[in-house]
């Protein structure tokens, strides 16, 4: 009795497609989709978007670039609706079963390396956050160990403890927003604050379009992990909108108006300005923990795929405490230049499957899997062709920088991979009706 309860306690159907009875409707999935968008991260992009740009750019640079990641979001999370399986399990279909375990690890190694980036960041924020409000001076290496432990607690748990810590605090967090705009505009008319030039590094909506859809593009194509609990593929393609769209698009705009307010682009210190150091505290620790549980999680699915006999919880601890230790370590100032490298090669991968799906759907489903070959070398083609757009229309250095396209590299290899297995599709099934022809004769 003890061992079923343990079980089904972390039972997250990491190897088979999650039973319908056990998914989810729009609303959770939405309200998870925004916690893992909302971070530090978002608010500081926000603050630059508020500085770089007047608030009219600001406004039509979120709303394209947001649009644009749902609709890419809503397209890789039909997929894992209709089959029920994680990204890892779904690449199968287009790029093979060895192809699949190389998704798997490059997925595995770029989030828990950002989850380790992540709560870098958080121990050194909330250090200062302390420090200033509470004058208790705290190790910032503390921090981050309390901070990767918290952050792997509900991933451990799987996608149900995400889905209920979620929705905890991302009401919360978006209260804690609304007063802190409601706070900082209280001696000052939205008129005022709306007419503010940009004061910071120039942008133009192109390039903010392009760092909008580039901050989230590998949270897009990783889709399946969430989308694999919808009850149905409208479940999916609406939760990814009110995420994408509607969640990212509020917090960006939030953090722009505040920037234009204040003149600052860093949420924490504009709420230490104000004198709210508490809820500068608790945003930290809600937008921190609510992103990196979904990094550390997406990370243990992909793993989970290659060491077959381990259980998930195992290698979700395995991931949070090498990403905490790497982080505690220090060497993620090394590290990020690879992640940039890791992280450009996930996008085409969307790409390949959705466009494979929509072109072979009967194959898609879980008792075909051990049909699939252990290597598709169409689909590993155009992976490595499409990844190398995505570095040619990188800039340096992190990139070749020989060209653009969208402005988003990761976008770029999107579009390329999606259009090219479209095309190789095609081509494919032409060429089997051809040979069912010459056969029947």
């Amino acid at each position: 009795m003890e061992n079923r309860f343990a079980k089904n306690l972390v039972q997250d159907f990491e190897r088979e497609p999650v039973p319908q009875e056990k998914r989810k409707g729009w609303l959770k999935l939405s309200i998870v989709w925004m916690g893992a968008v909302i971070a530090l991260s978002a608010t500081v992009l926000g603050g630059s978007l508020g500085s770089g740009l007047s608030m009219t750019g600001a406004v039509i640079a979120t709303l394209i670039g947001c649009f644009l990641l749902a609709v890419v979001s809503a397209l890789c999370s039909v997929v894992g609706a209709q089959t029920g399986l994680s990204t890892s399990f779904v690449s199968r279909f287009s790029l093979g079963k060895y192809g699949s375990y190389a998704v798997s690890a490059i997925i595995a190694i770029a989030l828990f390396g950002w989850f380790g980036v992540q709560v870098d960041l958080f121990g050194a924020s909330l250090h200062t956050v302390l420090l200033n409000v509470f004058n208790i001076d705290v190790h910032p290496k503390i921090l981050v160990v309390a901070g990767g432990i918290l952050m792997t607690t509900t991933a451990f748990f799987g996608y149900k403890a995400i889905e209920k810590f979620s929705l905890l605090a991302v009401p919360l967090l978006g209260i804690l927003l609304v007063a802190s705009l409601i706070r900082v505009m209280s001696n000052q008319s939205l008129s005022e604050v709306l007419s503010v030039p940009a004061t910071g590094d120039p942008l133009t909506i192109g390039l903010s379009v392009s760092l909008i859809i580039g901050s989230l593009a590998v949270g897009a194509i990783i889709g399946p992990d969430i989308s694999r609990y919808a009850k149905s593929t409208k479940d999916a393609v609406i939760s990814s909108f009110v995420g994408f769209f509607a969640g990212f698009s509020a917090v960006l705009l939030i953090a722009a108006v505040l920037a234009k307010a204040t003149a600052q682009t860093d949420i924490v210190s504009i709420l230490l300005g104000v004198g709210w150091g508490t809820g500068a505290m608790l945003i930290l620790i809600l937008a921190q923990w609510t992103t990196n549980d979904n990094n550390l999680y997406s990370s243990a699915l992909g793993f989970s795929v290659i060491f077959k006999h381990t259980p998930k919880y195992i290698l979700t601890i395995a991931a949070g405490i090498i990403g905490t230790s790497m982080a505690v370590g220090g060497i993620y100032t090394h590290f990020i230049p690879f992640l940039i490298f890791l992280s450009a090669l996930i996008p085409p991968i969307g790409g390949i499957y959705v466009a494979d799906y929509l072109m072979n759907r009967k194959k898609y489903t879980f008792s075909n899997l051990d049909a699939q070959p252990n290597v598709n070398y169409v689909g590993i083609t155009i992976w490595i062709f499409a990844s190398l757009v995505a570095f040619a229309t990188t800039p340096a250095p992190n990139g070749f920088g020989l060209f653009t396209l969208t402005g988003a590299s990761g976008f770029d290899a999107f579009l390329v991979a999606f259009a090219v297995q479209l095309v190789a599709s095609k081509v494919l099934q032409g060429s089997k009706q051809t040979d069912l022809i010459f056969n029947k004769n």
